[in-house]
């Protein structure tokens, strides 16, 4: 099994390294997803797990397809296998998801691009499986010696980098969607976590040559003094890599205006919710820049979307779903704006002193005051 296992996952990577095959990408996805089934069904039987189906009537008797016990397909694998919110896990379910979506759907004219933008996500399911292999099985079965680190062009010249921006903004914006739908419910550092998507900053070793070392090291973050670790957050911020594209969509499908937002989160918390408070939310959540920002595409790309068609924004379900979780309690809403929230049933202002006393504020304004031109320039 970890032979079958181990030669789906060379397949794979010589599928997405070979620029003669057209649909290389979908190829790598199908062969990475039989080396992942393969590697967790030997796991399971060298520790006596029994992953084969029962019936549900009767569990004494195994599912069967024309003859042959059911087994778990991977979705179940990895549930088994690691806890919710792992990582790896949620690295292997994207894939899951997408070979559901590129398979007879998306191939050929996508494949290229889903190969550039995805690049990262791809790269973390390998290291993955080969943590996981040489972590279970000993070091002799790693693919080290196998995959060696291929020739490319890339982004190493302007041209090529230029070339793979290109190709990238042409991703179907289903894929896009998927990606952005997929990441909306996961946490910022989950989404961060080189084991979802890993990523590299390449940079040419200008040190005298090591006899010792390898051509290519990689040199991990966590491993790194304070002083090498501040010299490569600066690189980051300098570069242009480290700002995801591949998940900026303008698409307006299943996304909210303004308006949408406020009646939304309105209706769900307990308080009153207007346009002012929508404005403020956003702003201190830093879901999108301020203003006429030279890049109004830079957004959390989990909660708010530019609409280039149109020059405004569209937030997600994701962020209405976060506004009514962060203010449907008093000491939330206290939390969040530094203030008392107003009762939306009675009216009356919520007070640590009397929980329904109204609260005097300061000037003329009421809930249903209609926003200033700047409030309007926020939105």
């Amino acid at each position: 099994m970890i032979t079958a296992s181990r030669a789906e996952a060379a397949l794979a990577v010589r599928l997405y390294n070979d620029p003669a095959e057209e649909r290389s990408f979908e190829g790598f996805v199908v062969h990475m997803h039989l080396a992942w089934l393969y590697l967790l069904h030997a796991e399971f039987t060298r520790d006596g797990v029994d992953f084969r189906y029962r019936q549900r009537g009767n569990p004494r008797f195994l599912e069967r397809i024309d003859g042959e016990p059911k087994r778990w397909e991977l979705a179940r694998c990895v549930a088994e296998r690691w806890l919710f919110d792992d990582p790896i896990r949620k690295n292997v379910e994207f894939f899951i998801g997408l070979r559901n979506k590129i398979e007879h759907r998306y191939a050929g004219k996508a494949d290229l691009s889903l190969a550039i933008a995805l690049s990262g996500y791809a790269q973390a399911l390998l290291l993955n499986y080969e943590e996981e292999l040489a972590g279970k099985f000993g070091e002799t079965v790693s693919l080290a010696a196998m995959l060696r680190f291929p020739l490319f062009v890339g982004s190493f010249t302007d041209a090529g980098e230029t070339a793979l921006r290109r190709l990238r903004k042409a991703l179907p914006a289903p894929l896009r969607k998927f990606v952005v739908d997929y990441e909306s419910g996961l946490t910022s550092d989950l989404v961060n976590d080189p084991r979802y998507e890993f990523r590299l900053r390449v940079t040419n070793e200008l040190a005298p040559k090591d006899p010792d070392s390898l051509a290519i090291q990689y040199t991990r973050y966590d491993d790194m003094t304070e002083e090498q670790k501040a010299v490569v957050e600066e690189l980051g911020r300098k570069g242009f890599v480290v700002v995801r594209e591949q998940k900026r969509s303008v698409v307006n499908h299943e996304l909210f205006k303004p308006r949408q937002v406020v009646l939304a989160v309105a209706e769900q918390v307990p308080f009153v919710f207007h346009m002012g408070h929508f404005v403020r939310a956003w702003q201190e959540l830093k879901v999108r820049p301020v203003g006429r920002s030279d890049h109004p595409e830079r957004t959390d790309e989990k909660y708010c979307f530019y609409d280039a068609l149109h020059g405004d924004y569209g937030y997600t379900k994701a962020y209405v779903k976060k506004l009514v979780r962060e203010l449907s309690s008093v000491d939330g809403w206290r939390n969040f704006f530094g203030e008392d929230p107003q009762d939306k049933a009675s009216g009356e202002w919520i007070t640590d002193s009397d929980q329904h006393l109204p609260r005097q504020r300061n000037g003329a304004e009421t809930d249903a005051e209609i926003p200033s031109a700047q409030d309007r320039e926020a939105q």
